[in-house]
C-alpha cells in the first residue's frame, strides 16, 4: 500500500512563523492552501502556480497589507462562497465575529463557524478574521483553546496588527 509523502501531496511547502503553509496547485490554479506545524520541511515549487503562490505566501508573512491575486479552484457550496465573500472583504486588522458574518448573509453563526472551517485557501480568503463573540473562538473547525490552530489565528491577528482579541 502506498502512503503519500509530503512532496506527492504538497506542490511547494513554506516556511512560516507558525510552522508551514502547504501549497496545492494543479491545471493553472491554487487548489488548497493548509497551515502545517513546524515538523514540516520546506518544499520548493514543483510548478509555475505553486511558485507564483509560494512567492504570494511569503510576501504576506513579510508584509501583511500584501494582497493575493493567485488564481483559485473554483470549491465550495453557493452559502460558503457568501461567506468567503464577506470575509474576503474584511480589511487587515479588522475583525467581524462569525454573529456578525451570519447578520450580512442572514445566516446563523454556527453555519458561518462551518464555512471557514471548510475554507480551502487561507490566508487569501482570511478567516483568521473571523472571532467569537467573547474571544478569540476556534479555527480551522478546531476549538482547542491552546492548540496549534489557534496558535495560528494568534500568529496571524498579531501579525496583521490585531492585538484585542
Amino acid at each position: 500500500m502506498h502512503h503519500p509523502s509530503t512532496t506527492d501531496f504538497f506542490s511547494a511547502i513554506v516556511a512560516a512563523p507558525f510552522g508551514a503553509v502547504g501549497i496545492r496547485s494543479a491545471a493553472g490554479v491554487v487548489r488548497e492552501l493548509v497551515y502545517l506545524p513546524p515538523s514540516f520541511a520546506e518544499q520548493a515549487p514543483a510548478d509555475s502556480m505553486s511558485e507564483r503562490a509560494a512567492m504570494q505566501v511569503t510576501r504576506y508573512l513579510a508584509d501583511p497589507n500584501f494582497r493575493f491575486d493567485v488564481p483559485l479552484a473554483p470549491v465550495g457550496t453557493p452559502f460558503q462562497n457568501r461567506v468567503w465573500a464577506v470575509i474576503a472583504a474584511i480589511p487587515r486588522g479588522d475583525v467581524l465575529t462569525y454573529g456578525e458574518v451570519a447578520r450580512i448573509i442572514q445566516s446563523a453563526p454556527r453555519a458561518v463557524g462551518q464555512a471557514c472551517g471548510a475554507n480551502w485557501f487561507p490566508l487569501v480568503v482570511p478567516c483568521h478574521r473571523v472571532t467569537a463573540a467573547g474571544g478569540l473562538g476556534g479555527f480551522s473547525n478546531h476549538d482547542e483553546a491552546s492548540g496549534f490552530h489557534v496558535g495560528v489565528k494568534r500568529w496571524l491577528l498579531a501579525h496583521e496588527g490585531v492585538t484585542d482579541v
